[in-house]
């Protein structure tokens, strides 16, 4: 078991070498969560998440030959990033195993930071596997992203900042995103030895939810899911030394769904003016969507764990956070195929107020009889209540609605 000492003995040696984030109040947030909302900002360490915390706490564990033989490991995130940057730093030769699929802007950012890259496998487990079989042939040491006590201890120096920050020092609750349970796990430990007072709440998504899951049955087990918005923490399998940890001092776990997520990254763009990926988002997620009830007016801190989303995602990230909102939707009528009958149709929202922002005349396709067209329209909309007044302003006229949706799919 990891103690409140390993985490103190982390911090000591990886402090002098990574950021010590900020906290922050966001009175938006706050206003309308009913929450006292604080937010840790692990999205600002080197590379863009709290994973270089963890990774860098093993790696100065090493012994002289250790260091020389060199380390591995498999990722295709910030595991891989944040092992690869200090590494480099310490002189020390790193292998990251990534799927063949992953999206080359994850492998260049890795090889910037001077490791070799493998690609094998299709997806995260068949590369698992490989870099143990390469850690055995090679002799180099296995640095897992959340099962090894020393990571765990090093993410859990995000608590020793917190208590230490004039801000959070106060604190009644933290909000955790959890993926394999490393940065929860040393969080948890270390907030409950110094104020036991303080809930500590893990968040998964709702689709994964592989640490609730395995809390409930009492060990691991693997569940399905996926999440191209909050990959971070679509983890199918937690670990057993962080399923010990969480089912001791972890006082609730919630999940989020994946339009909760974007409507959260959304937020935080627009009103935070912060760039977060989806499982840094997630417990902002939580608090927008009353996951926690029970915190009304208390202080609470939200870990953003990192900011690394990937850019080729991020306008359809920010589409469905719209539509989440009730802020952006499709609809789809039918018009009369003559002179004059889409024109008639735009009017009817000109008059309810919404921008137009995209028309598709489906002239030769829809399924539509003979003499009508089916139309689709792309919305720019003022909330949910809004949609329902054009929806009833289209039935007023005489438009029939084949097909409404905010565009969440």
């Amino acid at each position: 078991m990891v103690t409140r000492k390993d985490v103190e003995l982390a911090y000591g040696r990886i402090r002098p070498h990574i950021v010590e984030t900020t906290v922050t109040r966001s009175s938006r947030l706050s206003d309308r969560c009913g929450v006292d909302v604080m937010m840790k900002l692990e999205n600002l360490q080197i590379t863009g998440s709290f994973k270089e915390r963890g990774a860098l706490n093993k790696l100065l564990a090493l012994d002289g030959k250790e260091r020389r033989q060199g380390v591995i490991a498999a990722s295709a995130g910030n595991h891989a990033q944040g092992l690869a940057c200090h590494a480099k730093r310490l002189g020390i030769p790193t292998t990251i195993v990534m799927p063949r699929n992953t999206p080359i802007v994850k492998v260049t950012s890795t090889q910037y930071w001077g490791a070799a890259v493998i690609l094998e496998g299709e997806n995260f487990d068949e590369a698992y596997e490989h870099s143990l079989l390469l850690a055995g042939k090679e002799g180099k040491v296995y640095v897992h992203p959340f099962e090894d006590p020393l990571v765990i201890a090093g993410q859990g120096t995000v608590a020793v900042e917190l208590i230490n920050n004039g801000l959070s020092k106060d604190l009644d609750a933290v909000v955790v995103p959890i993926g394999g349970g490393g940065l929860i796990s040393g969080i948890a430990l270390y907030m409950k030895s110094i104020r036991p007072h303080v809930k500590v709440i893990g968040v998964e998504t709702a689709d994964c939810p592989s640490m609730k899951r395995s809390i409930e049955a009492g060990s691991v087990v693997t569940v399905p899911g996926t999440s191209r918005i909050a990959d971070g923490i679509t983890v199918k399998r937690v670990g057993k030394i962080n399923l010990d940890i969480v089912r001791r001092y972890v006082d609730e776990i919630v999940t989020v769904t994946d339009d909760e997520i974007a409507n959260a990254i959304l937020h935080l763009l627009e009103t935070e003016k912060i760039v977060v990926e989806g499982a840094g988002a997630a417990p902002v997620a939580a608090l927008l969507n009353n996951r926690a009830p029970g915190l009304g007016g208390k202080k609470v801190v939200t870990v953003v764990s990192g900011g690394n989303i990937d850019v080729t995602l991020i306008s359809r990230i920010i589409a469905r956070g719209l539509a989440f909102d009730g802020r952006i939707m499709q609809v789809e009528t039918r018009v009369r195929d003559i002179p004059g009958a889409l024109e008639a149709a735009l009017h009817v929202f000109h008059e309810t107020g919404a921008n137009i922002l995209e028309v598709f005349h489906h002239h030769y396709s829809g399924g539509a009889p003979i003499g009508e067209i089916n139309v689709s329209f792309i919305l720019e909309t003022k909330g949910k209540e809004h949609i329902k007044k054009i929806e009833e302003m289209m039935a007023a006229r005489g438009y029939s609605v084949i097909r409404s949706s905010l565009l969440s799919q």
